[in-house]
């Protein structure tokens, strides 16, 4: 885009060396920024093969302000567009749908929302990241080198006053900075903070699956997902009740060939259940016995697999969702943590990807070529102080949306729903960086 200024300074300065933690959206997003402005980079992934199991996510304009200036092909991204809310009731079946007008006037096509599969935004980030340079692919010129990925590395300790992370082979890795994007459960948290803090158990839990939507004509049960006369919209339906039993949340993937189901609902006995499980379509329709039939029905369409790795993982799962409390610090001089593992959301707002999206792109603006490991403390803090508030503020929110009281304000507040997505993470970054550290 004309107006950002470009990730990445001229290629006469010595790179720095970054390690980053964690190959999931996140840790491949910060990848792409930091090799965008020149630096060299390494990913350690404790996973034999990273994919991103099958869940879908939206991708709102915040988002892909950021994903466009990487350089994404959003044909890859094999998303559906949508222009708001449908709104139901989870008894009575009866709501209305919200079309954000607004937003879907002001978009430029690039700019349109997307939903879509995880694996689908997972692959085109580790192309960017990772890929190498060609003639065939003008997109890679001028950049650094392509992201090293190593999987099967788990790390198991981060030293941030030397930027070292230790695997549990022994082996020690020194770099100019170290970058935690290690999920809710993150090690290299532990090492900034100087202990383990309490993430607690939210006493939410889902069930997260998709389902096959390629032949959706032969089930006319179904028939209000694309009714008009429903007042359908574009858009996730949001099937909710105003007690503490459900939450149902459904979008189209992959155009209308599939639809990303997730279940929310009350679970205080948590303790002591493993973080996730298998689960059938039984045990749904047993926690969700009062919803009205035509959202029972969703559970007729057969269910699609969550990944391809191996062991194949179950199609339905049942995840005990934990939300990161505000933490003192995300940095310790050489050390960062970033996306869910410093303020690790609930999936209500749909806004978890997009968060650890600016904040790599914030990476990428405050980091240029030219960075020395002696300026690396500094710019740290100035990325905490562009993006703490704003990360917490999310997480609030996010679990502001499991409270019967404020559930579903983000459709009806308009001001809320342009802090967030009206956001431009490069542009905020760039003129910080002008203001703080050009010379």
């Amino acid at each position: 885009m004309s107006r950002h200024r470009r990730l990445r300074s001229s290629m006469d300065s010595t790179p720095l060396k970054v390690t980053i933690v964690g190959a999931g959206i996140g840790g491949l997003a910060a990848a792409i920024a930091l090799r965008r402005a020149g630096h060299v980079v390494q990913i350690f992934e404790s996973s034999q093969n990273k994919t991103e199991v099958g869940a879908g996510l939206a991708l709102q304009a915040n988002a892909l302000r950021v994903l466009n200036v990487f350089g994404i092909r959003r044909e890859n991204l094999k998303g559906a567009t949508f222009a708001g809310f449908n709104i139901r009731d989870a008894v009575t079946g009866q709501g209305a749908s919200t079309v954000w007008t607004d937003f879907a006037e002001a978009a430029t096509d690039e700019l349109k929302p997307l939903t879509c599969h995880r694996s689908d935004i997972h692959d085109e980030l580790k192309r960017l990241a990772t890929s190498s340079l060609s003639g065939s692919e003008s997109e890679f010129h001028g950049l650094g080198p392509p992201a090293a990925l190593h999987l099967g590395s788990k790390v198991v300790a981060c030293d941030p006053a030397t930027g070292s992370i230790t695997l549990a082979n022994g082996e020690v890795v020194t770099a100019d900075l170290v970058i935690g994007a290690d999920g809710v459960r993150s090690t290299i948290r532990t090492s900034i903070l100087g202990g383990t803090p309490v993430v607690p158990l939210s006493k939410w839990s889902c069930y997260r699956c998709l389902l096959d939507a390629s032949n959706l004509a032969a089930y006319p049960q179904l028939s209000w997902l694309t009714d008009s006369d429903e007042g359908a919209v574009d858009g996730p339906w949001n099937i909710d009740t105003k007690g503490d039993f459900a939450i149902f949340f459904v979008y189209f993937l992959r155009g209308t060939k599939a639809l990303n189901f997730v279940a929310l609902h009350y679970d205080p006995e948590q303790q002591g259940k493993p973080y996730i499980q298998p689960a059938t379509k039984a045990d749904i329709l047993t926690a969700f016995s009062d919803v009205h039939d035509k959202f029972k029905a969703l559970l007729d369409l057969p269910t699609l697999p969550q990944g391809t790795t191996t062991p194949a993982p179950p199609p339905i799962q049942v995840w005990r969702l934990l939300a990161v409390p505000p933490l003192p610090t995300w940095t310790n001089a050489r050390a960062l943590i970033m996306g869910d593992a410093a303020h690790g959301t609930l999936p209500t707002l749909g806004q978890g990807a997009a968060m650890a999206i600016e904040e790599a792109a914030t990476l990428g603006c405050l980091l240029p070529l030219g960075t020395t490991a002696a300026d690396v403390s500094r710019r740290l803090e100035a990325f905490e102080e562009l993006r703490k508030a704003r990360g917490e503020f999310v997480n609030r929110h996010s679990v502001e949306q499991g409270m019967p009281e404020t559930r579903n304000f983000l459709a009806n507040q308009q001001g809320i729903r342009e802090y967030i997505i009206d956001h431009d993470a490069i542009q905020t970054a760039q003129e910080y960086y002008n203001t703080h550290f050009a010379a």
